[in-house]
């Protein structure tokens, strides 16, 4: 027996020896002894790897790009079409796109890169995956559930008012395309309400949510929309019932389809009168902007929702994937198509925008040349003022625009009586809107306009459902996935549970004053709360876990290694960014009065309106439910009141947690059975070299150390409860040329048996 066996060591000495971790957890699972250096007929030296087997029970995509449908799915959303046009008319046109370009870099891809690869690496939900991680840092999945919950809650009602104008939009003439006529015995007059505002907003308004002009007063369930309600959860159960067997088929449609609608539109809006002008409108870049905090803080928020970050859906479908899939190369690809479907969006907006504004423009100009005409005939303006040129029956922009500058030069002191006005397309293209506006409103009256509206406007409800469908799936998955890896339950009795529950709180959404509470939701329930898990999680894989750790388990699983941007993103730039963004969110929200955009019926107008006490209340205990379980699962687990959870791993998990130590073993053996230095003892050349951060740095951790912090010791320390080893039969005894074997040759000490 060699003289630095264990048991030749413990004959020698009365210390206690201490065993390592590495050996009590080795008994966990069979070893193939027969590629082992234990078998002196095996080849000795060879270390053992305990992969995770690919067939644990795990389901699995069926393909690479059923799963990048997924994400592409989730992270393409109604965001897209209806938010970022917005933010870029607002924000300078095309100069809002550079720093949105320049943070989707610098947060945008490194986050949704650290995202996919834990949820690849540890193979289980948000909850899973940070109870790995950290322990004490376990409430950022709890949290991100909650958020998912509280999103999809509100985010199913806009697919409920999609299906509602989908059905509406079989009908021509569209019922949105004129006002009503109210008849009084012999007379017809037009509605007053719709008179005043227009035919799609009083539609939008008064015969699709019958709002109310109050938060306080409720008006009672609207039953078409609780119907519509009704059937999107109905269409979202059945997508996601079977987990991602069912939603990666879903996904080839409603992942693909949008981008057909978008395409289509994008030809029909470019052959429309006054789309180039819009076009021109939007990418015209006002460069003074960018030196706006307001326009890099909107940008950071978009890039931020716009790929799913800290929802939990992103994780729990890279949690499916193999454990040596590419997921630097799926987040680069994400990130770039979400980047370029915001772009082609944006492009087919402004171009039915911009013909929508040439329709408004003219309109302005006929009703103002008919008030100039009813002037000349009055003699309250003399025919001299109006050039000869000018034909009233047929009157362009350019000439109105003349007359008008005229009869403002010469009418200078009476001119405010005339009431005419300007008619400037600028004006009317600068009145683009967002949300829920610009889709059910203003898109809506364009397509009124369109040869054969009812085809377009079904073309694009069904897109909106197709988008939203798609978001939907992914953030129910970050719900599903975490519960069904820590606890087993029926996965198709607990989905539609979720989905029967989840009906009966959205009635919340579907009162007429349903609108404003979506609004809250949308406002309180997810910004603040979202920003801090994504923080959390940057700084508990960054600065608890190890970045140079990360990048090690980024090398072993990719076979190459990231590049130092994403060290240093994870380190420094993309924390800083977050805290930025933290701070700009909350004194956006100390400093604006909340409240909310009520429709005033006697007006047929939106005035703003501050929520009444219990609404406040009710906003700021959004914010507080949401981010509750961070503190509570932080302190339960310091004082030891709560378990990490991973006696609900599996034993594939354990497994990826024993190859997390492999390369431990050498080193610590050494150590802690010869009771040897490191460094006094040659160790076996590791399989990979450990990663130690970009050329020129000192390492910060010791990769060789079992743990890093308290956090990732307990994590896997707490994940293996022992069990009595296999029976095994006594190796072969050893020839005494083993005394005097060369190194290469001789098995390595860490794989030493007791007899």
């Amino acid at each position: 027996m060699r003289k630095n066996s264990k048991v030749t060591q413990r004959e020698h000495t009365s210390e206690h020896v201490t065993e390592s971790v590495a050996d009590l957890l080795a008994h966990e699972a069979p070893l193939d002894y027969k590629n082992s250096s234990l078998n002196v007929g095996g080849v000795p030296g060879k270390k053992i790897v305990l992969e995770p087997p690919e067939n644990d029970g795990r389901p699995a995509w069926n393909s690479k790009l059923q799963y990048i449908l997924a994400q592409v799915g989730f992270s393409v959303g109604l965001g897209n079409v209806w938010r970022f046009p917005y933010l870029c008319q607002k924000n300078g046109g095309g100069a809002y796109l550079v720093p949105y370009f320049i943070l989707l870099i610098l947060i945008g891809v490194p986050l949704f890169f650290l995202e996919l690869a834990v949820g690849q690496k540890i193979r289980r939900g948000s909850i899973g995956v940070w109870n790995y991680v950290c322990p004490h840092l376990g409430g950022i999945g709890v949290s991100s559930l909650m958020v998912c919950g509280f999103v999809g809650l509100y985010y199913n009602v806009i697919i409920g008012w999609s299906i509602f104008y989908f059905f509406q939009s079989f009908q021509y003439p569209l019922p949105w395309a004129e006002c009503p006529i109210r008849r009084n015995g012999s007379l017809a007059i037009v509605e007053p309400e719709c008179e005043k505002s227009s035919a799609t907003t009083y539609f939008w308004y008064r015969q699709t949510l019958n709002t109310t002009s109050t938060i306080a007063d409720s008006g009672g369930l609207n039953v078409k929309m609780t119907l519509s309600l009704l059937v999107a959860w109905i269409i979202v159960c059945l997508a996601v019932i079977r987990g991602i067997a069912s939603s990666g088929k879903v996904m080839y449609f409603s992942s693909l389809f949008p981008y057909v609608v978008l395409f289509c539109f994008l030809v029909r809006g470019l052959l429309l009168k006054g789309a180039v002008d819009g076009i021109a409108h939007m990418f015209t870049p006002k460069l003074e902007k960018m030196l706006e905090p307001q326009v890099w803080r909107e940008a950071a928020t978009q890039v931020f929702f716009a790929l799913g970050l800290g929802f939990g859906g992103v994780i729990a479908f890279s949690s499916y994937n193999k454990i040596d899939n590419n997921c630097h190369f799926d987040a680069v690809l994400v990130s770039f198509i979400n980047f370029f479907t915001s772009i082609l969006a944006t492009l087919v907006v402004f171009a039915v925008l911009g013909f929508k504004a040439n329709l408004m423009n003219e309109k302005c100009v006929i009703e103002n040349g008919e008030k100039i005409l009813g002037y000349l005939n009055s003699n309250v303006l003399s025919h001299d003022l109006i050039p000869p040129h000018v034909n009233f029956s047929q009157l362009s922009t350019i000439d109105y625009a003349e007359i008008y500058g005229v009869i403002k030069t010469v009418k200078e002191g009476s001119f405010a009586e005339l009431s005419l006005d300007p008619c400037v397309l600028e004006d009317e293209l600068n009145k683009s809107v967002q949300g829920t506006g610009l889709a059910f409103i203003a898109f809506t009256e364009a397509m009124t306009h369109f040869p054969a509206s009812p085809f377009w406007s079904v073309m694009f409800f069904f897109m909106l459902i197709n988008l939203g469908l798609g978001s939907m799936i992914g953030t129910m998955t970050g719900i599903t996935t975490p519960v069904l890896d820590t606890y087993k339950v029926h996965k198709e009795l607990f989905t539609v549970c979720c989905c029967i529950i989840a009906f009966f709180c959205g009635l919340l959404f579907v009162q007429r004053s349903g609108n404003y509470f979506v609004t809250m939701f949308d406002d309180y329930s997810a910004g603040l709360p979202l920003t801090i898990v994504v923080i959390l999680e940057n700084v508990s894989v960054a600065w608890i876990y190890g970045t140079k750790r990360f990048m090690q388990d980024l090398e072993d699983m990719l076979g190459f290694r990231p590049h130092a941007f994403y060290f240093y993103m994870w380190k420094y730039v993309s924390p800083c960014c977050l805290i930025v963004l933290i701070t700009a969110t909350v004194i956006e929200m100390a400093i604006s009065p909340p409240g909310y955009s009520a429709w005033v019926e006697e007006l047929a107008q939106e005035r703003f309106q501050s929520y009444p006490p219990w609404a406040l209340a009710m906003c700021f205990s959004l914010i507080v439910v949401a981010m509750l379980p961070l503190p509570i699962v932080f302190i339960a687990r310091y004082f030891n009141l709560m378990s990490d959870g991973s006696n609900k791993l599996s034993v594939s998990y354990r497994k990826s947690m024993m190859k997390d130590i492999s390369n431990l073993e050498e080193v610590d053996e050494a150590r802690f059975i010869l009771g040897k230095n490191p460094g006094e003892t040659p160790s076996p050349k590791p399989p990979s070299r450990a990663y130690l951060g970009p050329p020129g740095t000192n390492p910060l951790e010791n990769p060789n150390s079992l743990s890093p912090n308290s956090c990732y010791g307990t994590s896997y320390q707490n994940a293996i409860s022992p069990q009595p080893p296999p029976p095994l039969s006594p190796p072969p005894p050893l020839s005494p040329i083993h005394d005097h074997c060369p190194s290469s040759s001789c098995p390595s000490p860490s794989l030493t048996l007791d007899p």
